[in-house]
């Protein structure tokens, strides 16, 4: 079979190798590209997904070019698509099983001349990492991002054909970066945050970096061989070049990584305000006099913690855009309009003055919330007591449960994927003001959570969810910023609260049932802390 080099750049003008195939691709609109949608759930008598057989994702790179960073996303995506996918970082087993940097002999890091004792001990962490490899592929795992330099042809090729024998499916996974600034950064907010430079001054832990580079520098054979598939990620997703790239769930992969990159950003998700008619999905009514009052303090408490946020890296609020993404039903993209205006929108006989430059609101009605269908305005005993074989299997399964006319929450995460997709895109702050099966969806794909725990993970209104995607995991963070109508207090029972001012239904503060935690299993998430 022969093989054909195709390049892919991140503004989707695809150009094919003239010599290789005849037939090209017209410039598309400037849009994340979308193959057919999929979402944890399916799987194939053999336990796979898509009859992709089971893939090894080898990275190739110098230190410092974010190979973490984009095994760790393509892991999260992955998992999300219900593929069992595993990293398996050679950097995180020596620091488990012999230690951190101040523990190994002065040339370890070297790739040169070493003595018996250094070559002894680099055999044994190469090799119990390939035994990792191999247990999570008997153990039933699919894909395997194997997260290491693999910085020579030689060790490449022998890795790769120990697992091609084996019927495994190899991939390369090469970073490449010519960007000093890109490289510096990624030195300064992760390498030396990482556990080999745990308690060193900072310059100097750059310094010694930089040093550990130079010297792969020296040894680093870029990937030219065609022997195996791989893929070439310059500049982080400035631009990809692909080899041979065969199969539904390959293309997926070239698909996610055409939309990633590493710069610094928040992501923030809170609840829309109270609407006038809660809990009805068919409704699509206006914010409460407590919902516009909430969305101003929304404003104001976002505004506050982004400036914080930025101020500790030395970043001027000012000169960063804030992207606000709603949904379109009223209740939500009504909740962004005070951050388009600088005067209250309670009191609209005052003039608003120009909206803010550096704020943009978006509106994407594939955020709208899970369709309850025949539970549309029922509490929960009423669905129970109406409707008790579908209850049961509801509780059974939460996740892949659909009721009558209603959307499953599978059916929701196929619906949320192009957001998803242009979430990892996103480069700015994002806030993301919705609805609490939406947020539940693209919070546990952030933080990686499995698809059976979305139902459950409690999004109460008033809290602010904070999440910085870093490479080596997610840092996630929630604010409690709001107590009025609308919101049940915490510590208390449904039955036990007290109605406050305004609230239609004590008993369920959600816009529908279907988005109610109660009668499924419950996730304990992040730790709200009382304001700031």
């Amino acid at each position: 079979m022969s093989r054909h080099a195709l390049e892919l750049d991140p503004d989707h003008e695809f150009s094919r190798d003239s010599a290789s195939c005849s037939s090209s691709i017209p410039p598309q609109p400037h849009r994340p590209n979308r193959l057919p949608m999929a979402a944890p759930l399916y799987t194939t008598a053999s336990g796979l997904l898509f009859h992709a057989g089971k893939i090894l994702v080898v990275t190739v790179g110098l230190p410092a070019r974010g190979k973490t960073h984009v095994s760790r996303a393509l892991e999260r995506y992955l998992r999300w698509l219900g593929v069992k996918t595993q990293v398996i970082s050679l950097g995180d087993y020596r620091r488990k099983t012999v230690g951190g940097a101040q523990q190994l002999p002065s040339d370890y890091f070297t790739l040169g001349e070493k003595t018996a004792t250094t070559q002894a001990l680099r055999q044994k962490v190469s090799e119990g990492c390939e035994q990792l490899i191999w247990k999570f592929f008997e153990d039933g795992g699919q894909v395997v991002i194997y997260d290491a330099n693999n910085g020579t042809r030689q060790r490449r090729q022998n890795l790769a054909e120990k697992f091609d024998k084996a019927g495994i499916h190899v991939v390369i996974l090469e970073s490449v970066c010519d960007n000093k600034e890109i490289i510096e950064a990624n030195i300064r907010s992760v390498k030396i945050s990482s556990p080999d430079y745990r308690g060193w001054d900072p310059e100097k832990a750059v310094a010694d970096y930089y040093g550990r580079i130079q010297d792969h520098e020296r040894y680093y054979e870029p990937v030219e061989e065609t022997t195996w598939p791989f893929i070439r990620i310059i500049n982080v997703g400035e631009k990809i070049m692909v080899n041979n790239i065969q199969g539904y769930l390959q293309s997926r992969i070239i698909f996610f990584l055409m939309n990633i990159h590493n710069k610094y950003r928040t992501i923030y998700f809170a609840r829309s305000g109270q609407s006038l008619v809660e809990h009805s999905y068919k409704a699509d009514s206006d914010l409460s006099p407590a919902g516009w009052e909430y969305a101003e303090r929304l404003k104001e408490f976002v505004m506050e913690r982004r400036a914080k946020n930025l101020a500790e890296r030395g970043l001027n609020p000012k000169e960063r855009k804030l992207v606000i993404w709603t949904s379109a039903r009223r209740r939500a993209h009504h909740t962004a309009w005070p951050f388009l205006t600088q005067t209250s929108v309670s009191t609209p006989s005052q003039s608003p003055l120009s909206p803010p430059p550096n704020v943009k609101v978006i509106e994407k009605p594939q955020m709208s919330e899970i369709n309850p269908g025949v539970w549309d305005g029922l509490s929960p005993d009423q669905a129970r007591k109406l409707y008790p074989d579908e209850w049961a299997r509801f509780v059974k399964d939460p996740y892949a449960f659909r009721a009558p006319r209603a959307e499953s929450y599978h059916d929701l995460c196929v619906r949320l994927e192009p957001v998803l997709v242009e979430l990892e895109r996103e480069q700015e702050d994002l806030l993301i003001i919705g609805h609490a099966s939406v947020i539940r969806c693209l919070l546990a794909y952030l933080v990686g959570l499995p698809a059976s725990e979305i139902p459950a993970i409690e999004i109460a209104r008033g809290d602010l969810l904070e999440v910085r995607p870093a490479s080596y995991g997610v840092q996630s963070r929630a604010f409690h910023f709001w107590d009025g109508p609308g919101r049940r207090r915490r510590g208390k029972s449904a039955e036990a609260e007290e109605m406050a001012p305004g609230e239609v239904d004590a008993k369920n503060f959600y816009e529908n049932y279907a988005e109610d935690t109660r009668g499924k299993r419950k996730f304990k998430g992040v730790v709200i802390a009382e304001g700031q």
